[in-house]
């Protein structure tokens, strides 16, 4: 068997494995509505998946006051709530997790949702076995500060240079480029991948499919 570049692989969750873009865009813009903010553009909403909730609606709606986020956060938590049983994962992935834990590859997460969230996801979607580790903004620094993948290259004893982080947003391959890491963009997520190049992928993959095989070579 070809030996292995990474030995540790840490995705993103939404807009990654989870097709979630659209529905997180939309129930931003809904908990804004329900406070009174002026409703952000999908874009502008859209930008901030991926980061810690309180950290992604403040920057979402910054005429929000601060005395209103707890509401903010309760009233998005109640939108999403609403929706989470209507995503789905991307077509193609657990094809893509398979063959990477049969390469014996340390799959984790690292991801702005919270432990609450992404551990219902990954029970409704029944993965609780597939991933080796992860973490959640609410237990650790949210991206783009590194200290998710420090923390994951610690847990399993990984050197940066067999690290690779696959995910959709500037966020993630900022986390990447902080820790020393290798990443891999998609651009079938929250961000355009025209801001991607700065960030330095090794790969951006406009499908499961293609960043299938891209990993099959080069991981």
């Amino acid at each position: 068997m070809r030996p292995r570049q990474f030995d540790l692989i840490a995705f993103d969750w939404d807009g990654t494995l989870f097709d979630s873009t659209a529905i997180i865009t939309r129930c931003i813009q809904a908990a804004v509505l329900d406070v009174g903010g002026v409703v952000p553009s999908d874009q502008a909403a859209s930008y901030v998946i991926g980061m810690g909730l309180m950290q992604a609606l403040a920057h979402a709606a910054p005429d929000v006051p601060r005395e209103k986020y707890p509401q903010l956060g309760e009233r998005y938590r109640h939108h999403y709530l609403a929706h989470q049983h209507d995503i789905s994962l991307f077509e193609g992935v657990l094809p893509l997790l398979s063959e990477l834990k049969s390469r014996h590859h340390w799959l984790t997460v690292a991801t702005g949702k919270s432990r609450n969230g992404l551990n219902e996801a990954l029970r409704a979607m029944e993965l609780q076995g597939l991933f080796d580790g992860s973490r959640t903004a609410d237990e650790t620094a949210g991206k783009p500060s590194p200290v998710m993948l420090h923390e994951l290259m610690r847990e399993f004893g990984v050197a940066p240079e067999r690290t690779l982080m696959i995910g959709d947003t500037t966020h993630d391959l900022q986390m990447a480029l902080n820790a020393g890491c290798a990443s891999v963009g998609v651009s079938y997520g929250a961000h355009e991948p025209d801001a991607f190049g700065a960030l330095a992928p090794l790969h951006i993959a406009h499908s499961v499919r293609e960043l299938h095989d891209w990993l099959r070579v080069n991981a």
